[in-house]
């Protein structure tokens, strides 16, 4: 069973790599929507939105209108692009806390503390933490786990791909209400709303069950990584460019001078971390407004990516000037210009997927293909079960051409929210079903604007990965996660559990 398949998973790899370059994907998947848009708004594909009542046909991006806009908006496409600020950005405190020593220090601490067995669970658990900070796991954890494994003698994609199950196929779990909770609760209190003027769901509408989450990906993580992956990948016998100092030389013990400078910096750490509390938690606080959407934390959300570039720039700063690597502004410099200066290929690939996605954007053919997956689960017919597991893969499926899980929730919420209801299921387990799906293809669709980034780290250690090198190892996760997380649901269903303070799984007029 595990030769049939290690075959389907090196034939999807074999596939996948040769397809082009990324870049040169990219910009020919952008180049197919302009003719796809010509052809479809021939034939007159269009939807209706099952709220508002307005029609969206698809726009024919091979006109003069099209054409202008792909030449004057081409820049601010890519200027625009989400991921390439917060990726420079968080880079630059990435560059001076790795280079210092300081990061490569905090690893051999990690290694001691978690202790060899347990690394890669606490990978796959870090990674699905990470969604406290928004998108920043994708940026920081999948490089670390990398090195890790790297400092270990283990296969370094390994590591990478650990943290990556976690990051973005858990990216709805977690042990604590995270920013995805209040933006996914207010789309379905305004889907449930159309059904029951008076229902209400709060942000907490799917907490007990994302805790529970918690603790079944984490094992299936493990289990995947150990069992599937890294025996896939073989020994390690490489060296990763530009590894950072330190890290491989003996993961076992810390230098007396690398215990200083990791107390030096730990205080520097707490004093960031204080200080942000500063901002947020008092009355009055900077970050903080009363009356202000996600529950008035919507400035610190935003400020996010600064602030982490911040605590990770300080504390390695404090440990540079500690241990002797930094003695001047000119190190801080050059070790941020180096870090940035290895970014190119990234940079490069961000403009070719701006401008597929911009494309996408603008055809409507993302919102056309999200309105027709809910009406093919309406017209369906499905058994209660059924349905809602048809809710998962519709999701999922979706979720392979839209990133954005706001977006895909805004136009199929109104749509299976109401649904559900009228069955007697209650918004919360439909929005459960929902995030689900929406996870766990997370992690193979290659239109991710995080997915150049991942390709980017992966390459540090082998030139010759490629997309299907990444998906063929990361669709075990998926795959596992998948079932396990559906399993979880339909025992949850059966059971009759809360999915939440106050959120029932069923509704009742």
């Amino acid at each position: 069973m595990k030769g049939r398949l290690a075959r389907i998973l090196d034939g999807i790899e074999r596939g996948g790599n040769r397809l082009p370059d990324p870049l040169t994907l990219f910009f020919l998947l952008a180049a197919a929507i302009v003719p796809i848009s010509f052809l479809l708004h021939l034939i007159g594909v269009s939807v209706v939105h099952p709220r508002s009542g307005e029609t969206f046909s698809v726009v024919n991006l091979m006109s003069a209108d099209g054409f202008r806009r792909m030449l004057t908006e081409g820049v601010s496409n890519f200027t625009g692009f989400a991921p390439l600020g917060t990726v420079l950005v968080a880079m630059i405190g990435i560059g001076v806390a790795e280079r210092s020593g300081c990061l490569a220090a905090l690893l051999k601490l990690v290694v001691i503390g978690a202790g060899k067995r347990l690394i890669t669970p606490a990978l796959v658990f870090a990674g699905i933490m990470s969604s406290l900070t928004a998108d920043a796991g994708y940026i920081i954890l999948p490089p670390l786990g990398a090195l890790i494994f790297a400092s270990l003698g283990r296969h370094p994609f390994a590591g990478l791909c650990a943290v990556l199950a976690g990051v973005s196929g858990g990216f709805s779990a977690n042990l604590f209400v995270t920013v995805l909770d209040p933006l996914l609760a207010g789309l379905t209190h305004q889907a449930a709303i159309l059904y029951d003027p008076d229902y209400v769901v709060t942000p907490l509408a799917n907490y007990y069950f994302m805790v529970a989450s918690t603790f079944l990906l984490v094992p299936l993580g493990w289990l995947v990584t150990e069992r599937i992956v890294e025996p896939r990948l073989g020994v390690w016998k490489g060296h990763a460019a530009g590894e950072m100092e330190g890290v491989g030389e003996d993961a076992s013990r810390l230098r007396p001078e690398e215990k200083k400078g990791l107390k030096v910096a730990g205080g520097v750490f707490l004093a960031c971390l204080a200080g942000i509390a500063l901002l947020v938690l008092p009355p009055g606080a900077l970050l903080y407004e009363p009356d202000g959407p996600l529950a008035g934390l919507a400035p610190f959300y935003q400020s996010v990516i600064i602030l982490l570039a911040i605590t990770l720039f300080l504390p390695g700063l404090a440990y540079g000037l500690s241990v002797g690597t930094i003695r001047s502004d000119k190190d801080v410099s050059k070790m941020t210009g180096d870090t940035l200066g290895t970014m190119g290929t990234y940079i490069v690939l961000a403009f070719a997927a701006a401008q597929f996605i911009a494309y996408f954007d603008w055809s409507n053919l993302g919102i056309i293909l999200a309105i027709s997956g809910a009406d093919l689960l309406r017209w369906l017919g499905l058994g209660h079960l059924p349905l809602l597991l048809g809710v998962i893969l519709i999701a999922g499926t979706i979720n392979l051409f839209i990133g954005s899980a706001s977006a895909k929730w805004a136009v199929l919420g109104v749509v299976i929210v109401p649904m559900m209801m009228d069955l007697g299921y209650s918004p919360e387990l439909s929005q459960a079903a929902f995030r689900v799906g929406d996870s766990v293809t997370n992690i193979i669709t290659p239109i991710s604007p995080y997915f150049p980034i991942i390709l980017a780290f992966a390459q540090r250690y082998d030139k010759s990965i490629g997309i299907g090198s990444i998906i063929a190892a990361m669709l075990p996760y998926s795959v596992a996660f998948f079932i396990g997380w559906a399993c979880l649901l339909t025992v949850w269903f059966f059971l009759g559990l809360p999915l939440g303070p106050g959120a029932p799984l069923f509704y009742t007029p």
